[in-house]
């Protein structure tokens, strides 16, 4: 097994909107990327999992001309909200980088 971190070139994360969070998985090669997406190991139900939602609350897509992988999720409170420490949402990849890729 391997952490998605080790196969993936950059992960990160940023607001689509005031409401939304989108992550994007990018990969140097087809290969990591065939590799990954073939695995199943990145799915709406993991990424749920990572973020404690229910999976219907997770967009996924896999763009193959890019040799990468975006996900959106409802942020987990507005943006701006008192509540709200990470405004710009780009610290909330981190528990991506721990799903294991067979």
């Amino acid at each position: 097994m391997t952490k998605l971190a080790e196969l993936a070139r950059l992960i990160r994360s940023k607001n689509a909107g005031p409401f939304q969070l989108t992550f994007d998985v990018m990969f140097e090669d087809e290969a990591r990327y065939l590799r990954v997406k073939q695995s199943g190991a990145v799915s709406r139900e993991v990424i749920g999992a990572c973020f404690n939602l229910p999976a219907a609350r997770v967009l996924l897509f896999f763009c193959d001309n890019a040799y990468a992988i975006k996900a959106s999720i409802p942020r987990p409170c507005f943006q701006g909200d008192l509540l709200d420490s990470d405004g710009h949402g780009g610290q909330q990849y981190a528990p991506l980088m721990e799903i294991e890729i067979p």
